[in-house]
């Protein structure tokens, strides 16, 4: 399973956040793509467009189980993609920013 971790993420790296909706509203990083694993089969047009052509998607959920499912499938399409070790967990404990949609301080459910 190729990862990542949360340290080695850079600002303007592309991240695909997987957790469901209430998860999202109550925090997430800014500037991530939502697709909840509920919804990624049925929205994963979404993905290709936004994502970058020639880049890597860094999937995360709240600890890494769920984003290591869209991973996986992802490298399966021949997608360059790799799971953000510890998920939103992690990128909090790191420091990183967590906002709700309105662009306030969230926290991670």
């Amino acid at each position: 399973m190729p990862t990542v971790q949360v340290g080695d993420l850079k600002d303007d790296d592309f991240l695909l956040d997987v957790r469901e909706d209430d998860e999202w509203q109550a925090g997430h990083a800014e500037g991530a793509l939502h697709i909840p694993l509920s919804e990624f089969t049925a929205r994963y047009g979404e993905l290709t467009e936004a994502a970058p052509q020639d880049g890597r998607i860094n999937v995360i959920c709240r600890s890494g189980g769920r984003s290591a499912q869209v991973t996986m499938y992802l490298v399966q399409q021949g997608i360059d993609a790799v799971n953000v070790d510890g998920g939103m967990q992690a990128w909090s404990a790191a420091g990183r920013a967590v906002v709700t949609d309105d662009g306030l301080p969230g926290h991670v459910l």
